[in-house]
């Protein structure tokens, strides 16, 4: 008997109910928030993970992992509004996530006797994300460097492909909602600040004082888009009659 693994018996199937994987990735990572509204490709930095992975059976896997991804927003590339051309705030943000979630596999592409030998699949799960970035929240503020911490309430589908019997190949598309309006620095908490007295140059004029807030009714989320690559340690198997 294979350590970890129990067995299901029934007339109709033996399964070998669970197995462990270990893998990692590559992939980008976008932010939206304050000086982002929207998922901007152009404005992306690399994402990478490492993870052990425990499945339950053929459809349940629990995955325990690490991000490292970089994040980044300037109002220079692509204001959402004029006054954002005006605010030239920027920040890049280096997170580092732990997070343990949920995987469900639509198909069950491990049985031996399946015809499937790929299944999409989605997750959910909680995380905890530690944030070091550096950034300016308007044109007439010095660049600061600034840490921030946030829960992540990670979800989000992709696509398994079974390489061999050891070896799965993925691809993931996952959403970080977050509990912080922080990451940009953009925070909706920030004191009004006794600025911009004159003008930032002849064809400029004097910034409102709200500019120094973020959107207090949206908290920031960032993205994952990758490809992983992960290893089958005990192989789970399911024989049905």
């Amino acid at each position: 008997m294979v350590l970890g693994c129990f067995l299901v018996c029934s007339p109709a199937a033996l399964v070998v109910a669970q197995s462990y994987e270990i893998g990692g990735g590559l992939g980008t990572a976008v932010y939206s928030g304050d000086i982002l509204r929207k998922i901007d490709a152009g404005q992306s930095g690399l994402q990478g993970t490492l993870f052990g992975k425990r499945n339950f059976d053929n459809v349940w896997s629990l995955k325990v992992g690490v991000n490292l991804a970089e994040i980044m927003g300037a109002d220079s590339i692509r204001p959402i509004d004029a006054m954002a051309s005006l605010r030239q705030g920027h920040f890049t943000g280096r997170i580092t996530e732990l997070s343990a979630i949920m995987e469900f596999n639509f198909l069950d592409y491990v049985n031996q006797k399946s015809e499937f030998r790929f299944s999409p699949y989605a997750f959910f799960g909680l995380g905890y994300a530690f944030v070091n970035a550096e950034g300016r929240i308007n044109a007439g503020a010095p660049v600061e460097n600034y840490r921030t911490r946030t829960l992540v309430l990670p979800f989000g589908g992709g696509i398994k492909y079974l390489l061999t019997d050891q070896l799965t190949l993925g691809m993931e598309l996952g959403f970080r909602p977050t509990t912080s309006d922080a990451l940009d620095q953009l925070d909706s908490t920030l004191p009004a600040l006794p600025r911009y007295d004159t003008p930032l140059g002849p064809d400029t004029k004097a910034l409102p004082q709200s500019l120094n807030f973020g959107n207090p009714n949206t908290k920031d989320w960032y993205y994952f888009l990758g490809l992983t690559l992960s290893y089958t340690i005990t192989k789970a198997r399911c024989y049905t009659y």
